[in-house]
């Protein structure tokens, strides 16, 4: 038997505190197991004890939410009985340590908890950070994880469709990588995770189980340090041919009345995913660990309980349905196994060997889960040093080459190319644009989805960049003429318990809250990250969000690339040339100071309503929204996109790099022909849209006043080899 000592409590992450409470609450010495569940249920990744009381407090409703925080993923309505059924999570830490298998599993995971709730899925994406392009390690976890994703994915047979990469010297040694999957089902078929029926089975299907992954939720809550590597054993492996096989033989059952509840054995594996279950259907579980699938021998309890063996499912369901079940996993060649009974008890207990391993009341391990309101306080930089930015001289085309040619702004068209973003062939637009585009089958639906960040100005101003995250997300989703309905969070950030990085979580959530409010696009499920730090250094404050909107009809939506010469090119959105944390101060003028841009939310809105209801009258076809690097890489990026060149004609006192490089919010680039320019600008000028003709699409050059030019083609090597020559070197 083994002895509970103070170091064996510490290496489980539970302070002195949390285990006074627990020899309260037990009235005794926990077991080994029990400790070993505590721990699991009590950590960050699973508990979110110094995240819960800030996350209470974003919007999570509106008309079309069916399926807030809660469960394993969000649910909105898309109308005629279809839902779109997503969620994004982190799995950071593995993937440092072995990232290859660490991205891979994170994939799965995300995917189960689409389908667990009756969604086939239809698209992925991500948000992946890397540390500084010099760094000795980035090369290999760069490959690593992107074959990660896609080795996955492809295996799946479930598309990729888009996410973006970022590089920067705070990731050094710990990476970011941010899941997202989305999935669609039919809202009268959507299953959920509360377990109920005194006397119902509790049932295991999938794979068998091993000793990968235990600790993994543990060690997601912890910083690392130098000897990270020693957790190499706590990285799940994958199985992308048996998670397909889980995912035909879940929603093959899922269509017969059988399951009554069912949940993803994720973080925590089987502890976690039974707790859950039995605390939201106020009801006792008992397991029987004999009966417990393993595919390694002599394992314990405190190992089948915090295994984190990946393509795992629970599930509830009643006793006399259990062999029509089973014949459904006989027939796709998995695990089905009883193994538990649901009770009156309100207790956790857990029998191995003829033995009673563990007996815990559940309330203990769930809303007896610590909280704590930590001290925060919220730090901005200085005012932007306007004095510093000094025109170059280097002409504007020739700072433009510069930015498409580095790691933050080049084309991410290596890394999208190694994922399938075209198997089930509803895919409508290809990464590489503001959104894209899935096909909501069998209709002319469709679903905008993207990722988006800002680290660089969370980090600078936490409120200011909390808006700014949410209102680029609603103007990605906007910018191909989908109306945004819902997001899904990853909020990665560093150890909470200094006041700092506290301060930059509690910061970036109440902008957060008021972008969400704002532009009525709720928060419907999420995963928060912390302890990304080692040895004392964290990362930038940074919060990934995945959002998510409806094209009513797939007749009507635009795209960035130019798609007519004549066309004329309209900025929309006033451009005072603010530099303060763009990409242009890092990249030309190496000053990383300052406060960011602000955010106008009402302007936000009413610019992107209207954007989005010239898109749906079919009166625009073309459009990109301006971001990192401003205007004038915006434009290269449609010309590019496009084959097609613009000839751009600006006043004089609008040929400078605040100009043509600044990132002030709310703007978008239009392109119109001739024939309709009349009637879209009176549109514009009724609704009070600022907005300036900036040139007209013309032959196969950026010509800037007729001054200076660059060959498109020339623009596009650059965009596009900056990752090839980089991993060549």
């Amino acid at each position: 038997m083994i002895k509970i000592n103070k170091d064996l409590i510490e290496e489980h992450g539970i302070n002195e505190e949390e285990y006074q409470f627990i020899l309260e609450s037990l009235n005794r010495e926990p077991s080994i197991t029990e400790l070993g569940i505590f721990s699991a249920m009590w950590s960050e990744h699973c508990s979110y004890k110094s995240s819960k009381t800030w996350l209470r407090k974003l919007p999570t409703k509106n008309s079309k939410v069916i399926q807030g925080p809660g469960e394993n993923a969000g649910v909105i309505d898309l109308g005629d009985g279809d839902a779109a059924v997503f969620k994004m999570e982190s799995h950071n830490h593995p993937s440092f340590i072995e990232p290859y298998q660490g991205a891979a599993t994170g994939v799965g995971g995300i995917m189960r908890d689409v389908f667990t709730m009756g969604a086939r899925p239809v698209a992925l994406l991500n948000s992946i950070r890397f540390g500084d392009v010099s760094h000795p390690k980035t090369k290999h976890l760069l490959n690593g994880v992107v074959s990660g994703i896609g080795g996955y994915g492809n295996c799946m047979g479930v598309p990729t469709v888009g996410g973006e990469v970022e590089f920067n010297s705070c990731y050094n040694d710990n990476i970011l990588v941010n899941a997202m999957c989305v999935g669609v089902a039919r809202i009268d078929k959507i299953f959920y995770s509360k377990a109920t029926g005194i006397g119902n089975s509790v049932v295991y299907v999938g794979s068998k189980t091993g000793r990968d992954g235990i600790h993994g939720a543990t060690m997601a809550s912890a910083e690392f340090d130098d000897d990270s590597d020693e957790k190499r054993p706590t990285v799940q492996v994958g199985d992308p041919f048996a998670e397909k096989l889980l995912l035909e033989a879940c929603l093959e059952l899922m269509k017969k009345d059988v399951i009554i509840a069912i949940q993803d054995m994720g973080a925590a594996g089987l502890t976690s995913s039974a707790v859950e279950m039995a605390s939201k259907g106020n009801v006792g579980i008992d397991l029987n660990l004999d009966l417990v699938p393993c595919r390694e021998t002599e394992m314990s309890a405190y190992e089948i309980m915090l295994s984190e063996s990946q393509e795992r499912m629970l599930m509830i369901i009643e006793p006399d349905k259990e062999q029509e079940a089973k014949a459904v996993f006989d027939k796709w060649g998995l695990d089905f196994a009883i193994i538990g009974i649901l009770t009156d008890t309100n207790h956790l207990v857990i029998n191995h060997h003829d033995q009673l391993k563990a007996e815990i009341r559940l309330d203990i391990l769930e809303s007896g889960a610590p909280s704590y309101n930590r001290p925060y306080k919220i730090i901005k930089e200085e005012e932007f040093d306007q004095s510093l930015i000094k025109e170059k001289n280097d002409l504007p085309l020739k700072i433009l080459e510069r930015l498409l040619n580095s790691p933050n702004l080049c084309s991410r068209k290596w890394v999208w190319e190694q994922y399938d973003h075209m198997v089930m062939n509803d895919t409508v637009f290809r990464p590489g644009g503001d959104s894209a585009i899935v096909r909501v089958h069998g209709t002319n639906k469709g679903l905008a989805i993207s990722t988006d960040s800002t680290p660089r100005y969370c980090s600078a101003d936490p409120i200011e960049g909390g808006r700014q995250v949410i209102a680029e997300s609603w103007r990605n989703i906007t910018s191909v003429g989908a109306t945004p309905i819902a997001i899904t969070d990853c909020m990665n950030f560093g150890n909470p318990e200094k006041e700092e990085i506290m301060g930059q979580f509690a910061g970036v959530v109440t902008g957060m809250i008021e972008a969400c409010e704002t532009l009525n696009y709720p928060v419907v499920s999420g995963n928060v990250s912390l302890y990304n730090e080692t040895n004392g250094k964290g990362i930038n404050p940074t919060p990934a969000i995945g959002g998510v909107g409806l094209i009513e009809d797939l007749n009507h939506f635009s795209t960035p690339h130019i798609k007519r010469e004549g066309d004329n090119i309209l900025l929309l959105g006033e451009t005072n040339g603010y530099l303060g944390q763009s990409i242009y101060a890092k990249e030309i003028l190496n000053i990383t100071s300052g406060l960011p841009p602000k955010v106008d939310l009402k302007s936000e809105k009413e610019i992107g309503d209207t954007v989005r209801d010239l898109i749906n009258i079919n009166k625009i076809d073309t459009v990109h929204d301006v971001s990192d690097g401003g205007f004038l890489v915006a434009l290269a990026e449609m010309s590019i996109s496009g084959n097609i060149g613009v000839k751009i004609s600006l006043d004089k006192e609008n040929i400078n790099d605040k100009f043509l490089f600044g990132e002030d919010q709310g703007r978008y680039i239009i392109s119109i022909p001739d024939k309709q320019m009349s009637e879209i600008t009176k549109i514009l000028n009724d609704k009070e849209i600022f907005f300036q003709k900036v040139g007209k699409a013309f032959g196969k050059k950026l010509i800037i006043n007729n001054n200076e030019e660059v060959e498109i083609e020339n623009l596009k090597n650059l965009h596009e080899n900056w990752f090839n020559e980089y991993l060549e070197e």
